[in-house]
């Protein structure tokens, strides 16, 4: 197995993703040739079933596009069937203390450094050096969306085999009693979003977040590097209503 998005973060690269939750395997093969470093497959708050995340990611073959999940939750069965059909990494939501980290790692890896049951279903079909270099090229990103996971970001990033961390900020604003959206400019908001950067830079490890394209240089500007810019269902009501609008303007012209 070789995953060329771990390979651009072992550089420093900053790569681009974004979010797909919407379930066919159409939108998958579309935004996978724009030229996007990886797709960020959404079955936490997404409606995606296995079967449906499996032909998502087979309609990315050949793309150079990365496919990584976002699972429900921190549960080693669920991230298990998610490898063994074909992805590239997991972005674990909800991760607080280091016992949550190792626990994602671990999900990821085949014994003796984890838990992982032997399966690669469709993942080890083409790949007959799999099994020899999946726990090494598995991306294992952990979600930092709480106060408690602010408070303990050094035992979090200390855990071997955690490769990046990614702010939900919305999930943070939240849960520093800033309320949705996020208030950006708020100072004691932006002093997390540094603390996460400090603490990344200390560890060697990347950090990303969840922006819009009006967010985007902005985050890039402060110094996360694995980033995802908007989601589908966005381009697909932001397209449509910029299309629409064209057409209205030139009925009225008309």
């Amino acid at each position: 197995m070789r995953n060329p998005l771990k390979e651009k973060l072992r550089r420093g690269e900053a790569v681009i993703g974004t979010f797909v939750g919407l379930g066919h395997p159409d939108v998958t093969e579309w935004l996978s040739r724009l030229g996007f470093d990886w797709l960020l497959l959404d079955a936490e708050h997404g409606p995606l079933s296995f079967e449906t995340l499996q032909v998502m990611m087979q309609s990315m073959n050949g793309s150079g596009c990365v496919p990584i999940v976002r699972p429900q939750w921190n549960d080693p069965v669920i991230i298990k069937r998610i490898l063994d059909i074909g992805a590239y990494g997991v972005l674990i939501p909800w991760v607080n203390n280091r016992e949550e980290a190792e626990l994602a790692v671990k999900a990821c890896r085949y014994p003796p450094e984890g838990i992982r049951g032997f399966g690669p279903r469709r993942a080890a079909m083409f790949d007959p050096e799999y099994f020899k270099t999946a726990n090494e090229e598995i991306l294992v990103a952990v979600q930092i969306e709480t106060h408690k996971a602010l408070e303990n970001l050094d035992e979090i990033l200390s855990v071997d085999g955690v490769d990046a961390c990614y702010i939900g900020p919305w999930d943070l604003s939240c849960n520093l009693g800033l309320g949705v959206p996020p208030p950006w400019d708020n100072p004691r908001y932006r002093e997390a979003l540094e603390r996460v950067l400090r603490a990344a830079e200390e560890h060697g490890k990347p950090a990303g977040m969840f922006t819009t394209p009006e967010t985007i240089e902005w985050a890039i500007e402060m110094g996360f590097t694995f980033n995802t810019v908007g989601d589908a269902d966005s381009f697909l009501i932001w397209g449509a209503r910029e299309a629409l609008r064209r057409a209205r303007e030139a009925t009225k012209a008309s």
